[in-house]
């Protein structure tokens, strides 16, 4: 058998050769890792930036994933702006950067320069509330007192009112209410229920279920109220408050009924009653003492500073014969509650030394649709606290509350504080 030779130069190819497909691979890994980091690179610049949600809302799909609008808050926007062209602020341009937190967009005020132009508006852009401006003589027109009129209309409370003389019962049937106006916007309707209280004591205080999304609730319940003599009932009278139930915020006061039972005679059996239900009148009562409040508007970085300072003459409780009161801070944006503070509790005082300051981020330019509520409270263990007041600081709000708010928007960076009355919670 032959013995196998190789030359010495076979050896020194193969070094070449393994250094070019070395060198190829090399290349090859290289060019493969740029392309990827390009990549990465690109998708990183397409993402919208990450959101940061104040409140979520009921009914409100928050994910701008789900937008109907091709445009997205992202970076790309800034291009686009550049070659948009300039849009009159009478034109209804939409932009989605001015939406609110519900997600829509700012309702545009109307303008009429004559009654002819208001006979071609829909009513139903009336009712809704918005603030149209318009001229003096316009508002004097029939259209105007016609849209006021309806905007008034609250719907109709049915109720029936019975004695039981033989179990000395007073007997209140809630059978239903109709054409109810809807409380939530999304959704246009509302989860309707019904607080009685018996006057002037106060001490028979009853409620209706909850019902789901309708304006026509039937409810049918009836209450029966024990121990309650008939030659009282003529020095009674019953106060009916219709709500819409909010899971994420305080419930919305619909209207309210009041019937004073003077003059009813229910010795012939049951009597069938039904009242139209109206706004409700806010009683401020002097026995619910003062609070002194001090607001400062910051329009550099778009913060409202709220002191809450001292607390005044609050009503004793029925039971130890002193409150302790503490307070709580509701700040709304167009009626939906976007954030809360409370401060903390004081002992057995009708004349409460806070002084806690809460700095509140304002989502929108100025204060139009901002409102401050304030909610005096009783601290009670092992129950439900009571309100002992409220009083409500904002653009729309009467009195001292609406005069306060105008002044810190004419002053801003300056510290404003007064005296305000508790009204009825």
């Amino acid at each position: 058998m032959a013995p196998i030779t190789t030359s010495r130069e076979e050896f020194d190819e193969i070094p070449t050769v393994v250094g070019i497909f070395s060198a190829f691979g090399l290349v090859f890994t290289v060019s493969l890792f740029a392309w990827i980091c390009c990549q990465r690179k690109s998708s990183k610049s397409n993402k919208t930036p990450p959101y940061k949600f104040v409140h979520v809302l009921k009914g409100v799909d928050i994910y701008p994933e789900n937008l109907s609008s091709k445009k997205k808050f992202g970076a790309d926007d800034k291009n686009e702006v550049k070659n948009k062209p300039a849009v009159p602020k009478n034109s209804l341009h939409l932009d989605l950067e001015k939406r609110d937190l519900n997600g829509n967009f700012p309702k545009t005020n109307l303008k009429a320069s004559s009654p002819s132009d208001l006979e071609n508006v829909t009513p139903k852009l009336f009712s809704e509330g918005e603030k149209e401006a318009v001229s003096p003589d316009s508002l004097k027109s029939n259209t105007s007192v016609t849209s006021e009129e309806k905007q008034e209309k609250l719907g109709t409370l049915f109720f029936s009112l019975e004695y039981n003389f033989e179990k000395k019962a007073f007997v209140v049937n809630i059978k239903e209410a109709r054409g109810l106006p809807a409380m939530d916007e999304q959704s246009m309707t509302s989860d309707p229920y019904i607080k009685m209280t018996i006057l002037p004591e106060k001490k028979h205080k009853v409620k209706t279920r909850v019902l789901r999304k309708t304006l026509d609730p039937a409810f049918d319940e009836t209450f029966t109220f024990y121990g309650i003599l008939y030659t009282q009932i003529q020095e009674l009278a019953l106060h009916f408050t219709i709500l819409s139930f909010d899971r994420f915020s305080r419930d919305d006061i619909i209207g309210e009924v009041l019937i004073p039972l003077a003059g009813i005679e229910l010795s012939d059996g049951k009597t069938l009653m039904n009242r139209e239900i109206i706004k409700r009148n806010v009683r401020k009562s002097s026995g619910r003492g003062e609070l002194l409040i001090s607001l400062c508007y910051q329009s550099t970085t778009n913060t409202l500073t709220v002191v809450v300072l001292k607390a005044r003459h609050l009503p004793k409780s029925d039971v130890s014969g002193l409150s302790d009161p503490y307070v709580k801070v509701n700040l709304y944006h167009a009626k939906k509650r976007i954030s809360k503070k409370k401060t903390h509790v004081k002992k057995c005082t009708p004349n409460a030394v806070f002084n806690e300051l809460f700095v509140f981020d304002i989502p929108c330019e100025g204060l139009e649709e901002i409102s401050v509520e304030f909610l005096v409270l009783d601290s009670e263990r092992g129950s439900r606290n009571e309100v002992i007041g409220r009083l409500v600081l904002g653009a729309a709000a009467e009195g001292t509350g609406g005069e306060h708010w105008k002044e810190i928007c004419d002053y801003p960076r300056r510290q404003i504080a007064k005296w305000h009355m508790l009204c009825d919670g």
